[in-house]
């Protein structure tokens, strides 16, 4: 008789770790951003130091295009606003920050690319950029990105900008690289380097800073596909955020939202993505 009762405890234990495990996979491959936004938070990375798309203020509120739409996809999710803890996230950790669930999603003129798809699922695009360069108005021999061959070129770190200048327009630049960008726009003004590169939406938000001291070229080159970023495999949540940008763009707040944080007519925006081609 014990023989049987040791064979049933066995198969027991043996059916009970099974469905632990399974349980386990299962809550492995579920949502968190939908996890969380039914709890009512969201952890969003954004920016803090790029005006115009993401940007921390002296009384402790952050402002700028990324934002808006990161507080949109959160008002769809039923998230309110004073539900979400902003973090901000350098533009090299990115992925990091995602894998290590630090954030439940990214919204940092994220660009979305095969190698960050790797580590990385993409929303979007919400918004698709082209690259330019700023320099200083009394700089007239720049005025594209084939012309800086040997001049000091800056940029962030861990941004693909830098790197396109230097493969297709000009392989013998002199990169220099900062954490930040208002680091970047700090030499600029300080002539330590004689231009900065990003994209066009990016160097708008400097420009509207200092537009008696800096002149943007104006030559667009590249293109940036701007996604939100969430943890790898998590569809269910792409999906429900593709839905709320697609929602933004139609409603007319994706309108409204860029000529709000770029107001100057000197930028010209770029018209609304086709969301869901990542």
């Amino acid at each position: 008789m014990s023989a049987p009762r040791r064979t049933t405890t066995a198969s027991a234990i043996f059916l009970l770790a099974i469905f632990a495990l399974t349980g386990c996979g299962q809550q492995k491959g579920r949502s968190e951003v939908l996890n969380h936004s039914t709890e009512g938070h969201l952890s969003i990375g954004i920016t803090y130091d790029q005006p115009g798309l993401g940007q921390h203020l002296a009384d402790d509120t952050v402002r700028g295009f990324d934002v808006d739409v990161a507080k949109y996809i959160a008002q769809r999710l039923n998230v309110p606003e004073n539900g979400i803890s902003w973090k901000q996230v350098p533009l090299a950790d990115r992925e990091i920050a995602i894998e290590r669930g630090e954030v439940d999603f990214i919204a940092a003129a994220y660009s979305i690319t095969a190698q960050r798809q790797q580590r990385v699922t993409f929303a979007g695009p919400y918004y698709i950029a082209a690259q330019d360069l700023l320099v200083r108005e009394d700089e007239k021999s720049i005025n594209g990105p084939g012309e800086l061959t040997g001049r000091r070129l800056c940029s962030v770190k861990g941004t693909t900008s830098a790197e396109r200048v230097r493969q297709q327009y000009a392989a013998n630049v002199q990169l220099v690289e900062y954490p930040q960008f208002d680091r970047c726009i700090t030499a600029l003004l300080a002539a330590q380097v004689d231009a900065v590169t990003t994209d066009d939406v990016i160097l708008a938000g400097y420009l509207a800073k200092n537009p008696e001291l800096l002149r943007l070229v104006g030559r667009k080159f590249g293109e940036e596909r701007y996604g939100i970023g969430l943890r790898k495999g998590d569809d269910e949540g792409r999906t429900r955020i593709n839905a709320a940008i697609q929602q933004m763009i139609s409603s007319g707040a994706w309108n409204a939202a860029l000529t709000r944080n770029f107001p100057s007519p000197e930028f010209q925006p770029n018209p609304p993505p086709q969301v869901g081609q990542e």
